[in-house]
């Protein structure tokens, strides 16, 4: 069912802008309008409320992408998509909307189906597979956790061999799971247990883990997409981190550059604070980074 021919993707950053000096290729060699390579940006889930999501923008926030971020290739229902704040059934349904707005615009659509149940990543991993999704991505189960590197393997490879055809993920991001396998000890024959892995997405600030996955496994060719943000807008981040920064600022702030309402979290997270949100906008502007203007008191009320 898939819509267009898969590529794999390579070497990257899946952050919202591409950081500059990176000798590693992305996803796509294509570049946005600020002549930056395209990155694979993790995407909001866009919560209406606490309780119901917007289904209804996810077209809008596509054709944002493509043809003002020059953005060819997404995450959904990762970190700062919220998946696993959402019921399976919105998982699926969140899924379903990228993908089919997504066609004939995006050349890459991956879906983060990890769970803390076995069951609930596979039905997620069947489902992307049936949708005609490009890949699947898995994070480490972090309630009952692995305490090994094959004990996380065996789990990954339960996951991945629900949507055999697809190219699988792993998605590292020790400081969320609390799972602190290195990732390049990870990696270390994991292509003979799992044949369809392609690569990871590394969400550390561990640079040393970072490098050593990339030099010792070339020949394999692996997908190695670096997705922490703050090492890519360091001058923002500085400033907003000072102010408190997290999943509800962060849509807060893509609600004041995109100009699409995304919508507060969901609980236990609480939106971002008016204060923060004017804060942020007033450096945004100083940066010259930001390029909507027409911005709905509505749109940043539901943020903020």
């Amino acid at each position: 069912m898939s819509r267009r021919k898969r590529g794999r993707p390579r070497a990257g950053n899946w952050s919202q802008r591409k950081c500059e000096g990176d000798s590693l290729r992305t996803w796509s060699e294509s570049r946005d309008r600020r002549g930056q390579r395209d990155p694979l940006p993790g995407i909001p889930s866009r919560p209406h409320s606490s309780v119901e999501i917007n289904y209804s923008v996810i077209g809008q926030y596509v054709d944002y992408l493509v043809e003002e971020q020059g953005v060819k290739s997404i995450f959904v229902n990762g970190t700062t998509g919220e998946g696993l704040s959402l019921s399976i059934s919105e998982r699926r349904r969140v899924a379903e909307e990228w993908v089919t707005e997504g066609r004939n615009k995006l050349e890459q659509v991956v879906i983060h189906v990890g769970a803390l149940s076995l069951k609930e990543s596979q039905e997620l991993a069947k489902h992307a597979a049936e949708i005609g999704a490009d890949g699947i991505a898995a994070i480490a189960p972090f309630f009952l956790k692995p305490w090994n590197k094959d004990v996380l393997i065996n789990f990954l490879k339960e996951v991945a061999a629900a949507a055999p055809a697809l190219p699988f993920y792993y998605y590292h991001i020790p400081a969320l799971t609390g799972v602190k396998i290195r990732a390049e000890e990870l990696l270390d024959g994991i292509q003979e247990k799992i044949p369809t892995f392609q690569g990871l997405k590394f969400s550390d600030t561990d640079l040393l883990d970072f490098g050593q996955c990339v030099d010792q496994n070339r020949q394999q060719q692996f997908a190695f997409l670096f997705g922490v943000d703050e090492f890519c807008i360091q001058r923002f981040i500085n400033f907003v981190v000072k102010l408190g920064f997290g999943v509800a600022q962060t849509k807060a702030i893509m609600t004041l550059v995109s100009g699409i309402p995304m919508g507060p979290p969901r609980l236990p997270l609480e939106k971002a604070s008016r204060e923060f949100t004017d804060n942020a906008e007033a450096k945004l502007k100083s940066l010259d980074f930001l390029s909507f203007t027409d911005l709905k008191d509505g749109n940043l009320e539901a943020c903020s």
